[in-house]
Protein backbone atom coordinates (compact mmCIF):
# COMPACT_ATOMS: atom_id res chain seq x y z
CA UNK A 1 0.00 0.00 0.00
CA UNK A 2 1.92 2.90 -1.26
CA UNK A 3 0.12 5.70 0.77
CA UNK A 4 -1.89 4.19 4.19
CA UNK A 5 -3.94 7.46 3.90
CA UNK A 6 -4.02 8.11 0.19
CA UNK A 7 -7.73 6.98 0.01
CA UNK A 8 -8.71 9.53 2.60
CA UNK A 9 -6.58 12.39 1.28
CA UNK A 10 -7.01 12.19 -2.81
CA UNK A 11 -10.57 12.82 -4.14
CA UNK A 12 -11.29 10.81 -7.78
CA UNK A 13 -9.71 12.23 -10.62
CA UNK A 14 -10.64 10.42 -14.08
CA UNK A 15 -8.52 11.61 -17.46
CA UNK A 16 -10.56 13.74 -18.92
CA UNK A 17 -11.41 13.20 -22.64
CA UNK A 18 -10.40 16.28 -24.99
CA UNK A 19 -13.44 19.03 -25.28
CA UNK A 20 -15.96 17.97 -27.41
CA UNK A 21 -16.03 20.78 -29.94
CA UNK A 22 -12.26 19.74 -30.42
CA UNK A 23 -12.79 15.92 -30.86
CA UNK A 24 -15.63 15.89 -33.18
CA UNK A 25 -13.63 16.89 -35.82
CA UNK A 26 -11.57 14.04 -35.78
CA UNK A 27 -11.37 10.21 -35.26
CA UNK A 28 -8.43 11.01 -33.26
CA UNK A 29 -8.23 9.35 -29.49
CA UNK A 30 -10.89 10.80 -27.07
CA UNK A 31 -8.52 10.99 -24.26
CA UNK A 32 -6.21 13.56 -22.89
CA UNK A 33 -2.68 12.80 -21.75
CA UNK A 34 -2.40 11.81 -18.20
CA UNK A 35 0.67 13.19 -15.98
CA UNK A 36 2.36 11.04 -13.91
CA UNK A 37 1.42 13.01 -10.99
CA UNK A 38 -2.37 12.47 -11.07
CA UNK A 39 -2.11 8.55 -12.05
CA UNK A 40 0.60 8.78 -8.71
CA UNK A 41 -1.94 10.30 -6.22
CA UNK A 42 -4.89 8.00 -8.38
CA UNK A 43 -2.56 4.85 -7.44
CA UNK A 44 -2.44 5.91 -3.82
CA UNK A 45 -6.48 5.91 -3.21
CA UNK A 46 -6.05 1.85 -3.55
CA UNK A 47 -6.03 0.29 0.32
CA UNK A 48 -4.56 -2.69 -1.16
CA UNK A 49 -7.44 -5.03 0.87
CA UNK A 50 -6.87 -7.95 2.56
CA UNK A 51 -9.61 -9.94 0.49
CA UNK A 52 -10.00 -7.83 -2.54
CA UNK A 53 -12.41 -8.21 -5.10
CA UNK A 54 -11.09 -5.97 -7.94
CA UNK A 55 -9.27 -8.88 -9.89
CA UNK A 56 -11.90 -11.37 -8.74
CA UNK A 57 -12.80 -12.24 -12.22
CA UNK A 58 -16.16 -14.22 -11.71
CA UNK A 59 -20.16 -14.58 -12.18
CA UNK A 60 -22.78 -14.35 -9.46
CA UNK A 61 -26.46 -14.38 -10.78
CA UNK A 62 -25.27 -13.14 -14.33
CA UNK A 63 -23.40 -10.54 -12.80
CA UNK A 64 -19.55 -9.65 -13.01
CA UNK A 65 -17.28 -9.30 -10.15
CA UNK A 66 -13.25 -7.96 -10.53
CA UNK A 67 -11.57 -8.51 -13.88
CA UNK A 68 -11.78 -11.42 -15.57
CA UNK A 69 -8.20 -11.42 -16.20
CA UNK A 70 -7.25 -11.61 -12.59
CA UNK A 71 -4.89 -8.62 -12.77
CA UNK A 72 -2.93 -8.10 -9.70
CA UNK A 73 -4.21 -4.89 -9.41
CA UNK A 74 -3.41 -3.93 -5.68
CA UNK A 75 0.19 -4.74 -6.15
CA UNK A 76 0.21 -2.93 -9.60
CA UNK A 77 -1.26 0.36 -7.44
CA UNK A 78 1.55 -0.22 -5.07
CA UNK A 79 4.27 0.05 -8.15
CA UNK A 80 3.16 3.20 -9.85
CA UNK A 81 2.79 4.81 -6.77
CA UNK A 82 6.62 4.27 -6.54
CA UNK A 83 7.36 5.59 -9.70
CA UNK A 84 8.06 1.50 -10.83
CA UNK A 85 6.44 1.82 -14.20
CA UNK A 86 8.54 -1.31 -15.86
CA UNK A 87 7.74 -3.37 -11.88
CA UNK A 88 3.98 -2.41 -12.31
CA UNK A 89 4.00 -3.54 -16.51
CA UNK A 90 5.98 -6.62 -15.48
CA UNK A 91 2.70 -7.15 -13.05
CA UNK A 92 0.64 -6.63 -15.50
CA UNK A 93 1.88 -9.02 -17.88
CA UNK A 94 1.92 -11.95 -15.84
CA UNK A 95 -1.91 -11.93 -16.40
CA UNK A 96 -3.24 -9.75 -19.07
CA UNK A 97 -1.68 -10.21 -22.24
CA UNK A 98 -3.03 -7.22 -24.31
CA UNK A 99 -3.28 -4.35 -21.13
CA UNK A 100 -3.26 -1.22 -24.08
CA UNK A 101 -6.90 -2.79 -25.51
CA UNK A 102 -8.72 -2.80 -22.20
CA UNK A 103 -7.34 0.18 -20.85
CA UNK A 104 -9.34 2.13 -24.23
CA UNK A 105 -12.70 -0.30 -24.54
CA UNK A 106 -13.29 -1.92 -21.15
CA UNK A 107 -15.77 -0.50 -18.94
CA UNK A 108 -13.78 -1.51 -15.80
CA UNK A 109 -15.44 -4.38 -14.20
CA UNK A 110 -12.58 -3.93 -11.95
CA UNK A 111 -13.79 -0.49 -10.82
CA UNK A 112 -17.04 -1.53 -9.78
CA UNK A 113 -15.65 -4.13 -7.48
CA UNK A 114 -13.16 -1.90 -5.70
CA UNK A 115 -13.61 -1.99 -1.89
CA UNK A 116 -13.19 1.74 -1.39
CA UNK A 117 -16.05 1.69 -4.08
CA UNK A 118 -18.55 0.39 -1.52
CA UNK A 119 -18.51 4.40 -0.38
CA UNK A 120 -16.44 6.40 -2.43
CA UNK A 121 -15.95 6.80 -5.78
CA UNK A 122 -13.63 3.89 -6.65
CA UNK A 123 -9.89 3.63 -8.04
CA UNK A 124 -9.29 4.60 -11.35
CA UNK A 125 -8.00 1.17 -12.56
CA UNK A 126 -8.72 1.70 -15.98
CA UNK A 127 -6.41 5.12 -16.05
CA UNK A 128 -4.01 3.88 -14.41
CA UNK A 129 -3.60 0.65 -16.40
CA UNK A 130 -3.66 2.96 -19.65
CA UNK A 131 -0.82 5.19 -18.04
CA UNK A 132 1.77 2.18 -17.53
CA UNK A 133 1.35 0.23 -20.82
CA UNK A 134 1.26 3.41 -22.80
CA UNK A 135 4.56 4.54 -20.95
CA UNK A 136 6.40 1.06 -21.82
CA UNK A 137 4.95 1.67 -25.40
CA UNK A 138 6.40 4.80 -25.80
CA UNK A 139 9.53 4.59 -24.08
CA UNK A 140 10.36 1.46 -25.87
CA UNK A 141 10.56 -1.16 -23.55
CA UNK A 142 7.47 -3.56 -24.68
CA UNK A 143 9.55 -6.57 -26.34
CA UNK A 144 8.86 -9.79 -28.66
CA UNK A 145 9.11 -12.72 -26.15
CA UNK A 146 9.75 -15.63 -27.99
CA UNK A 147 9.38 -19.32 -26.73
CA UNK A 148 12.41 -20.63 -25.29
CA UNK A 149 11.53 -23.98 -27.03
CA UNK A 150 9.10 -25.10 -29.24
CA UNK A 151 6.59 -28.48 -29.59
CA UNK A 152 6.28 -28.97 -32.32
CA UNK A 153 2.92 -28.78 -32.60
CA UNK A 154 0.99 -26.83 -34.95
CA UNK A 155 -2.23 -25.09 -34.20
CA UNK A 156 -5.23 -23.16 -36.10
CA UNK A 157 -6.60 -20.24 -34.50
CA UNK A 158 -9.93 -19.26 -37.16
CA UNK A 159 -10.40 -15.45 -36.23
CA UNK A 160 -8.48 -12.61 -35.03
CA UNK A 161 -10.70 -10.59 -32.43
CA UNK A 162 -9.85 -10.19 -28.86
CA UNK A 163 -9.77 -14.32 -27.94
CA UNK A 164 -8.23 -15.08 -31.26
CA UNK A 165 -5.28 -13.28 -30.41
CA UNK A 166 -5.01 -13.58 -26.68
CA UNK A 167 -5.33 -17.73 -27.52
CA UNK A 168 -2.60 -17.08 -30.12
CA UNK A 169 -0.65 -15.50 -27.68
CA UNK A 170 -0.32 -17.82 -25.08
CA UNK A 171 -0.20 -20.71 -27.76
CA UNK A 172 2.85 -19.49 -28.78
CA UNK A 173 4.26 -18.86 -25.53
CA UNK A 174 4.09 -21.98 -24.33
CA UNK A 175 5.84 -23.13 -27.40
CA UNK A 176 3.07 -24.29 -29.94
CA UNK A 177 3.10 -23.17 -34.05
CA UNK A 178 0.12 -20.63 -34.34
CA UNK A 179 -1.86 -19.82 -37.30
CA UNK A 180 -4.11 -17.00 -37.00
CA UNK A 181 -6.92 -17.25 -40.10
CA UNK A 182 -8.73 -13.67 -40.45
CA UNK A 183 -11.58 -13.75 -42.90
CA UNK A 184 -11.02 -9.77 -43.51
CA UNK A 185 -8.06 -7.99 -45.07
CA UNK A 186 -6.50 -6.89 -41.64
CA UNK A 187 -6.07 -8.83 -38.46
CA UNK A 188 -8.12 -7.89 -35.16
CA UNK A 189 -11.45 -9.01 -36.12
CA UNK A 190 -13.87 -6.22 -33.57
CA UNK A 191 -10.82 -4.51 -32.71
CA UNK A 192 -10.54 -3.84 -36.31
CA UNK A 193 -13.50 -2.98 -37.05
CA UNK A 194 -16.12 -3.18 -34.83
CA UNK A 195 -15.09 -0.25 -32.63
CA UNK A 196 -13.98 3.07 -34.15
CA UNK A 197 -10.81 4.46 -34.13
CA UNK A 198 -11.07 7.44 -31.52
CA UNK A 199 -12.07 4.79 -28.75
CA UNK A 200 -9.37 2.45 -30.20
CA UNK A 201 -6.51 3.75 -32.15
CA UNK A 202 -6.36 1.15 -34.95
CA UNK A 203 -2.12 1.57 -34.58
CA UNK A 204 -2.44 0.45 -31.33
CA UNK A 205 -3.71 -2.66 -32.53
CA UNK A 206 -1.62 -3.19 -35.58
CA UNK A 207 1.60 -2.65 -33.31
CA UNK A 208 0.54 -5.71 -30.87
CA UNK A 209 -0.40 -7.42 -34.30
CA UNK A 210 3.39 -6.74 -35.22
CA UNK A 211 4.75 -8.01 -32.00
CA UNK A 212 3.25 -10.96 -32.08
CA UNK A 213 4.37 -11.56 -35.62
CA UNK A 214 8.42 -11.35 -34.51
CA UNK A 215 7.34 -13.00 -31.71
CA UNK A 216 6.34 -16.18 -34.31
CA UNK A 217 2.36 -15.98 -34.36
CA UNK A 218 1.41 -16.18 -38.26
CA UNK A 219 -1.08 -14.15 -39.60
CA UNK A 220 -3.10 -15.16 -42.74
CA UNK A 221 -5.81 -12.49 -43.43
CA UNK A 222 -8.67 -12.59 -46.45
CA UNK A 223 -9.04 -16.39 -45.87
CA UNK A 224 -12.72 -17.42 -44.53
CA UNK A 225 -12.37 -20.87 -43.33
CA UNK A 226 -15.11 -22.83 -44.23
CA UNK A 227 -15.61 -21.28 -47.77
CA UNK A 228 -12.37 -20.25 -49.97
CA UNK A 229 -10.23 -22.18 -46.82
CA UNK A 230 -11.67 -25.58 -46.53
CA UNK A 231 -12.41 -27.00 -43.10
CA UNK A 232 -10.77 -30.12 -43.48
CA UNK A 233 -8.15 -28.72 -44.66
CA UNK A 234 -7.46 -27.38 -41.23
CA UNK A 235 -8.17 -30.22 -39.18
CA UNK A 236 -5.62 -31.92 -41.43
CA UNK A 237 -2.75 -29.99 -41.82
CA UNK A 238 -2.92 -28.74 -37.96
CA UNK A 239 -2.90 -31.14 -34.69
CA UNK A 240 -5.71 -28.50 -33.17
CA UNK A 241 -7.90 -25.77 -34.22
CA UNK A 242 -9.46 -23.44 -31.98
CA UNK A 243 -12.48 -21.55 -32.97
CA UNK A 244 -12.24 -17.43 -32.00
CA UNK A 245 -15.39 -16.40 -34.50
CA UNK A 246 -17.11 -14.13 -31.98
CA UNK A 247 -21.21 -13.76 -32.24
CA UNK A 248 -21.07 -11.85 -35.51
CA UNK A 249 -24.50 -13.07 -35.95
CA UNK A 250 -26.33 -9.23 -35.33
CA UNK A 251 -30.05 -8.81 -33.98
CA UNK A 252 -31.85 -6.97 -36.73
CA UNK A 253 -35.41 -5.62 -36.76
CA UNK A 254 -38.76 -7.64 -37.48
CA UNK A 255 -41.26 -4.65 -37.90
CA UNK A 256 -42.65 -3.66 -41.13
CA UNK A 257 -40.11 -1.44 -43.21
CA UNK A 258 -37.26 -3.28 -42.40
CA UNK A 259 -35.96 -3.96 -45.48
CA UNK A 260 -36.21 -0.64 -46.76
CA UNK A 261 -33.03 1.11 -48.20
CA UNK A 262 -31.05 3.37 -45.55
CA UNK A 263 -32.17 0.76 -42.49
CA UNK A 264 -28.23 -0.97 -42.32
CA UNK A 265 -26.37 -2.67 -39.23
CA UNK A 266 -24.46 -1.13 -37.03
CA UNK A 267 -20.93 -3.63 -37.94
CA UNK A 268 -22.06 -2.70 -41.58
CA UNK A 269 -21.57 1.08 -40.99
CA UNK A 270 -18.92 0.95 -38.36
CA UNK A 271 -16.96 -0.68 -40.31
CA UNK A 272 -17.23 1.11 -43.54
CA UNK A 273 -16.09 4.47 -41.09
CA UNK A 274 -12.89 2.77 -40.26
CA UNK A 275 -12.30 2.02 -43.50
CA UNK A 276 -12.61 5.21 -44.32
CA UNK A 277 -10.75 6.81 -41.54
CA UNK A 278 -7.86 4.72 -42.44
CA UNK A 279 -8.21 4.36 -46.16
CA UNK A 280 -8.57 0.67 -46.33
CA UNK A 281 -10.25 -0.02 -49.13
CA UNK A 282 -14.19 1.30 -47.97
CA UNK A 283 -17.03 0.12 -50.29
CA UNK A 284 -17.82 3.76 -51.12
CA UNK A 285 -21.61 2.76 -50.13
CA UNK A 286 -23.33 6.42 -49.44
CA UNK A 287 -26.17 4.49 -47.99
CA UNK A 288 -23.38 4.06 -44.84
CA UNK A 289 -22.54 7.60 -44.85
CA UNK A 290 -24.80 10.11 -41.90
CA UNK A 291 -23.38 13.43 -43.09
CA UNK A 292 -26.24 15.61 -43.45
CA UNK A 293 -28.99 12.79 -42.63
CA UNK A 294 -31.41 12.62 -39.59
CA UNK A 295 -29.77 8.95 -37.80
CA UNK A 296 -31.92 6.56 -35.68
CA UNK A 297 -30.60 4.09 -33.86
CA UNK A 298 -31.86 1.28 -32.24
CA UNK A 299 -30.03 0.08 -29.31
CA UNK A 300 -28.34 0.73 -25.67
CA UNK A 301 -25.29 -0.63 -25.15
CA UNK A 302 -21.55 0.55 -26.36
CA UNK A 303 -22.22 -0.22 -30.37
CA UNK A 304 -25.04 1.79 -30.21
CA UNK A 305 -22.86 4.46 -28.31
CA UNK A 306 -20.25 4.18 -30.87
CA UNK A 307 -22.62 4.56 -33.80
CA UNK A 308 -23.96 8.01 -32.06
CA UNK A 309 -20.49 9.31 -31.73
CA UNK A 310 -19.69 8.22 -35.34
CA UNK A 311 -22.61 10.08 -36.89
CA UNK A 312 -21.72 13.06 -35.31
CA UNK A 313 -18.23 12.84 -36.68
CA UNK A 314 -19.73 12.41 -40.18
CA UNK A 315 -21.95 14.92 -39.76
CA UNK A 316 -25.28 13.95 -39.28
CA UNK A 317 -28.17 16.57 -39.38
CA UNK A 318 -29.60 14.59 -36.01
CA UNK A 319 -29.15 11.82 -33.67
CA UNK A 320 -31.45 9.84 -32.10
CA UNK A 321 -30.95 6.74 -29.89
CA UNK A 322 -34.25 4.39 -29.17
CA UNK A 323 -33.30 1.75 -25.94
CA UNK A 324 -36.47 -0.94 -25.24
CA UNK A 325 -35.20 -0.96 -21.53
CA UNK A 326 -36.24 1.71 -19.30
CA UNK A 327 -33.31 4.23 -17.73
CA UNK A 328 -31.03 2.85 -15.05
CA UNK A 329 -31.22 4.22 -11.62
CA UNK A 330 -27.97 7.01 -11.03
CA UNK A 331 -27.23 4.71 -7.56
CA UNK A 332 -27.22 0.81 -7.44
CA UNK A 333 -30.73 -1.09 -6.41
CA UNK A 334 -31.09 -3.28 -4.30
CA UNK A 335 -30.48 -6.10 -6.30
CA UNK A 336 -27.50 -4.42 -7.87
CA UNK A 337 -25.22 -4.60 -4.44
CA UNK A 338 -21.62 -4.11 -4.39
CA UNK A 339 -19.19 -5.65 -5.14
CA UNK A 340 -21.46 -6.51 -8.52
CA UNK A 341 -21.28 -4.71 -11.52
CA UNK A 342 -22.97 -1.42 -10.89
CA UNK A 343 -26.25 -1.11 -13.45
CA UNK A 344 -26.13 2.74 -13.03
CA UNK A 345 -27.54 5.57 -15.16
CA UNK A 346 -23.89 6.03 -17.05
CA UNK A 347 -23.82 9.18 -20.05
CA UNK A 348 -20.73 7.73 -22.47
CA UNK A 349 -18.50 9.97 -24.84
CA UNK A 350 -21.20 9.60 -27.50
CA UNK A 351 -24.64 10.80 -25.71
CA UNK A 352 -22.11 13.69 -24.35
CA UNK A 353 -21.33 14.88 -27.62
CA UNK A 354 -24.91 14.74 -29.19
CA UNK A 355 -26.05 16.90 -25.84
CA UNK A 356 -23.58 19.46 -26.49
CA UNK A 357 -24.21 19.43 -30.25
CA UNK A 358 -27.71 19.30 -30.13
CA UNK A 359 -29.03 20.59 -26.85
CA UNK A 360 -30.40 17.16 -25.68
CA UNK A 361 -29.47 13.66 -24.55
CA UNK A 362 -29.98 11.61 -28.06
CA UNK A 363 -31.42 8.50 -25.66
CA UNK A 364 -35.53 7.56 -25.06
CA UNK A 365 -36.08 5.21 -22.97
CA UNK A 366 -38.18 2.27 -22.94
CA UNK A 367 -39.17 3.04 -26.75
CA UNK A 368 -39.30 0.60 -29.43
CA UNK A 369 -39.64 0.53 -33.41
CA UNK A 370 -43.08 -0.07 -34.35
CA UNK A 371 -42.85 0.54 -38.34
CA UNK A 372 -40.04 1.78 -40.59
CA UNK A 373 -41.80 4.05 -43.12
CA UNK A 374 -41.02 4.85 -46.67
CA UNK A 375 -41.08 4.05 -50.27
CA UNK A 376 -38.14 2.26 -51.10
CA UNK A 377 -36.35 4.42 -49.06
CA UNK A 378 -36.52 4.72 -45.54
CA UNK A 379 -37.91 8.29 -44.34
CA UNK A 380 -38.87 8.01 -41.05
CA UNK A 381 -39.45 5.65 -37.73
CA UNK A 382 -42.80 5.15 -35.72
CA UNK A 383 -41.38 4.56 -31.98
CA UNK A 384 -43.59 3.13 -29.69
CA UNK A 385 -43.18 3.83 -25.74
CA UNK A 386 -43.43 0.05 -23.89
CA UNK A 387 -43.85 -1.01 -20.47
CA UNK A 388 -42.42 -4.44 -18.77
CA UNK A 389 -44.55 -7.16 -17.68
CA UNK A 390 -43.13 -9.87 -15.38
CA UNK A 391 -43.72 -13.13 -16.54
CA UNK A 392 -42.38 -16.62 -15.37
CA UNK A 393 -39.18 -16.58 -16.74
CA UNK A 394 -38.52 -13.24 -16.85
CA UNK A 395 -40.15 -9.66 -17.78
CA UNK A 396 -41.36 -8.78 -21.51
CA UNK A 397 -42.24 -5.43 -23.61
CA UNK A 398 -45.48 -4.44 -24.01
CA UNK A 399 -46.33 -1.37 -26.43
CA UNK A 400 -48.06 1.69 -24.70
CA UNK A 401 -51.16 2.80 -26.84
CA UNK A 402 -51.58 6.29 -27.61
CA UNK A 403 -47.41 6.83 -27.36
CA UNK A 404 -46.56 6.31 -30.85
CA UNK A 405 -44.60 9.25 -32.58
CA UNK A 406 -42.59 9.49 -36.03
CA UNK A 407 -39.16 10.13 -36.28
CA UNK A 408 -37.30 11.57 -39.07
CA UNK A 409 -35.02 8.50 -40.57
CA UNK A 410 -32.52 9.31 -43.59
CA UNK A 411 -30.54 6.08 -41.96
CA UNK A 412 -31.10 3.85 -39.10
CA UNK A 413 -28.89 2.06 -37.48
CA UNK A 414 -29.45 -1.73 -36.09
CA UNK A 415 -27.22 -1.51 -32.76
CA UNK A 416 -29.63 -4.13 -30.51
CA UNK A 417 -26.44 -6.51 -29.93
CA UNK A 418 -25.62 -10.10 -31.24
CA UNK A 419 -27.29 -13.56 -30.82
CA UNK A 420 -24.53 -15.96 -31.25
CA UNK A 421 -22.14 -17.71 -33.74
CA UNK A 422 -22.79 -17.37 -37.48
CA UNK A 423 -23.47 -21.34 -38.32
CA UNK A 424 -21.98 -22.26 -41.81
CA UNK A 425 -18.40 -23.54 -39.84
CA UNK A 426 -20.14 -25.26 -37.07
CA UNK A 427 -22.63 -26.79 -39.54
CA UNK A 428 -19.46 -28.07 -41.31
CA UNK A 429 -18.16 -29.77 -38.79
CA UNK A 430 -21.21 -30.90 -37.03
CA UNK A 431 -20.37 -29.49 -33.89
CA UNK A 432 -22.65 -30.08 -31.19
CA UNK A 433 -24.74 -26.66 -29.96
CA UNK A 434 -26.21 -24.75 -27.05
CA UNK A 435 -29.52 -24.09 -26.29
CA UNK A 436 -28.64 -20.27 -26.87
CA UNK A 437 -26.58 -21.24 -30.10
CA UNK A 438 -23.01 -20.89 -29.04
CA UNK A 439 -20.45 -24.15 -29.48
CA UNK A 440 -21.09 -26.25 -26.68
CA UNK A 441 -17.66 -27.62 -24.36
CA UNK A 442 -16.52 -30.26 -22.45
CA UNK A 443 -17.19 -27.83 -18.96
CA UNK A 444 -14.07 -26.79 -20.45
CA UNK A 445 -12.95 -25.44 -23.83
CA UNK A 446 -12.82 -28.57 -26.15
CA UNK A 447 -16.28 -29.09 -28.40
CA UNK A 448 -17.41 -32.27 -29.17
CA UNK A 449 -14.93 -33.16 -31.91
CA UNK A 450 -11.32 -33.77 -30.36
CA UNK A 451 -8.95 -31.35 -30.63
CA UNK A 452 -11.48 -28.71 -32.12
CA UNK A 453 -11.63 -25.84 -29.05
CA UNK A 454 -13.83 -23.33 -29.08
CA UNK A 455 -13.23 -19.84 -27.04
CA UNK A 456 -14.75 -16.37 -26.51
CA UNK A 457 -18.10 -15.07 -27.75
CA UNK A 458 -18.49 -18.24 -30.01
CA UNK A 459 -18.38 -20.31 -26.56
CA UNK A 460 -19.79 -17.74 -23.95
CA UNK A 461 -22.36 -15.48 -25.66
CA UNK A 462 -21.60 -11.91 -26.79
CA UNK A 463 -20.10 -10.70 -24.07
CA UNK A 464 -16.65 -7.78 -22.99
CA UNK A 465 -13.31 -7.90 -24.75
CA UNK A 466 -12.15 -8.72 -20.86
CA UNK A 467 -13.90 -11.99 -20.78
CA UNK A 468 -13.02 -12.73 -24.18
CA UNK A 469 -9.06 -12.19 -23.49
CA UNK A 470 -9.77 -14.49 -20.22
CA UNK A 471 -11.18 -17.33 -22.60
CA UNK A 472 -8.98 -17.25 -25.49
CA UNK A 473 -5.85 -18.00 -22.21
CA UNK A 474 -7.89 -20.54 -20.78
CA UNK A 475 -8.43 -22.03 -24.12
CA UNK A 476 -4.93 -22.42 -25.26
CA UNK A 477 -4.06 -23.78 -22.29
CA UNK A 478 -6.53 -26.66 -22.48
CA UNK A 479 -5.54 -27.43 -26.04
CA UNK A 480 -1.65 -27.28 -25.32
CA UNK A 481 -2.58 -29.41 -22.08
CA UNK A 482 -4.11 -31.86 -24.65
CA UNK A 483 -1.46 -31.76 -27.32
CA UNK A 484 1.67 -32.23 -24.94
CA UNK A 485 0.15 -33.53 -21.64
CA UNK A 486 0.21 -31.83 -17.86
CA UNK A 487 3.25 -29.78 -17.49
CA UNK A 488 3.19 -29.32 -13.89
Amino acid sequence: MGKITGFMEYERAETPHRPVRERIRDYSDLTARADFETIARQSARCMNCGVSFCHAGILVDGGSIGCPLGSLIPEINDLVHVGDIEGAYERMSLTHPFPEFTARVCPALCEGSCTLGEHEPPVTVRDIERYVIDSMFESGKVHPRTPRARTGRGVAVVGSGPAGLACADMLNRLGNSATVFERSDTPGGLLMYGIPNMKLEKSVVLNRIRIMTEEGVNFVTGSEVGFDMPIIKLTSEYDAVVLCCGAASERRLDVPGANLRGVRTAMEFLAEATRNVLGLGASGDAGLNARGKNVVIVGGGDTATDCVGTSIRQGAKSVVQLEILPSPPYERAQDNPWPLWPRVMRTDYGQSEAIELFGEDPRIFSTTVQEINGSGHVTSVTSVGVEWISREGGAIPRPLSGTERKIPADLVLQAMGFIGPERDLTDQLQLEMSPAGTVSTDGGYESSLPTVFAAGDMRRGPSLVAWALMEGREAAVACDRRLNGSRE
